[in-house]
């Protein structure tokens, strides 16, 4: 999950929801959501906004080359 809270600042997240292991949906309103029981993530640094999920989204690092961005 790659998001962008600030113009050209990228950060990128573990898809997986730390409540259950669902793979998290939609991204807005500055929160990644998990459509199988309602956690919120902040997209800035992926902590718990809103439970029922135990813990924040496992970081992931973000390399941008030229206009391409690379996730590992």
């Amino acid at each position: 999950m790659v998001t962008q809270p600030v113009a050209g600042t990228f950060k990128a997240f573990s898809a997986i929801c730390t409540h259950k292991g669902c793979p998290v949906g939609s991204v807005s309103g500055g929160a990644i959501r998990c459509p199988c029981h309602g956690s919120e993530y902040s997209i800035v640094d992926g902590s718990v906004k809103r439970g029922p999920a135990p813990g924040p989204l496992d970081p992931k690092t973000v390399t941008v080359k030229g206009t391409s961005i690379v996730v590992s």
